[in-house]
């Protein structure tokens, strides 16, 4: 009998694959974000977001998104700015380089996902994406 991959890890694949070509394009584009830095970036609100909630979001230590954020800043993708609502905390915000960065991404991710929906067929596309969503709920606690 043939190995019978986990679903964990048939969701992992695709996105890893995902995830490369992302940084790839990035890379090509000009943009030196690494895949860690990535999973930071990409739970930054419109607003901003406070650097405990990056880490909890991204799921590492607030010591390891205190790195990663220093490294963004220093790149100049985000910058920390004063929290409105509370004086003594900061908010992490995307800055004019992390925004010139998004639409390429989001460009790569747009291409990806029609290769899969036309690899799968309308109906299975959506299919897919409904029980992903529908997992999402029990496994995402920012949901």
């Amino acid at each position: 009998m043939p190995d019978v991959l986990n679903l964990g890890l048939l969701l992992f694949i695709p996105y890893r694959a995902m995830e490369n070509r992302v940084f790839e394009a990035l890379a090509a584009a000009g943009f030196d974000i690494t895949p860690a830095q990535g999973r930071v970036f990409q739970r930054i609100g419109a607003d901003g977001t406070r650097l405990t909630e990056l880490a909890e979001q991204a799921q590492v230590t607030k010591q390891t998104a205190g790195f990663l954020v220093d490294q963004l800043e220093r790149a100049g993708y985000v910058r920390r700015v004063p929290d409105p609502t509370d004086a003594r905390a900061r908010l992490v915000q995307i800055a004019a380089r992390g925004h010139a960065a998004v639409p390429i991404a989001n460009a790569v991710v747009a291409e990806i996902e029609a290769e899969w929906n036309a690899h799968l067929g309308p109906k299975k596309a959506a299919q897919l994406r409904q029980a992903l969503t529908a997992l999402r709920e029990i496994t995402d606690p920012y949901a």
